[in-house]
């Protein structure tokens, strides 16, 4: 499986939830189901994550598919508005009650069991919202 995180974007207010999102790509030749996969922060690199949630019931993703994870809940206002969804990017809420993307040099990274899927350290500088690493 070939998961990549290909961008990270931030709230401008932490209460924000429905404007902080990470977009994942399936760049392998098969397609992946998402059921059952965890989404973990650390603080830094070298540290355990902590895990924030299950992904449930998941969603499909076909070979070069991008999804866009939004951390809030779509029917709550006050969590701000979500993107729209757009032509090859759709969006799939966390339904979470804190920002993922808290700090700079926080690791998200997303896990099936003990298996490491997919990690990026969040840049909030960078073009992108990550920071350029060779070998993470």
């Amino acid at each position: 499986m070939a998961l990549v995180i290909r961008s990270m974007h931030a709230a401008s207010k932490p209460e924000l939830l429905n404007e902080e999102w990470i977009v994942v790509e399936n760049t392998g030749p098969g397609v992946v189901t998402s059921a059952g996969w965890s989404l973990g922060v650390a603080r830094g690199k070298g540290q355990r994550p902590s895990l924030l949630g299950a992904l449930q019931p998941g969603f499909t993703l076909q070979a070069g598919e991008k999804i866009r994870l939004v951390t809030g809940t779509p029917s709550k206002k006050a969590q701000g508005t979500p993107p729209p969804a757009e032509e090859g990017l759709r969006n799939y809420h966390l339904f979470l009650k804190a920002p993922v993307l808290a700090r700079a040099g926080a690791v998200v990274s997303f896990q099936l069991k003990q298996h490491e899927l997919a990690r990026a350290t969040f840049a909030p500088d960078a073009p992108d919202g990550m920071q350029a690493s060779a070998a993470e």
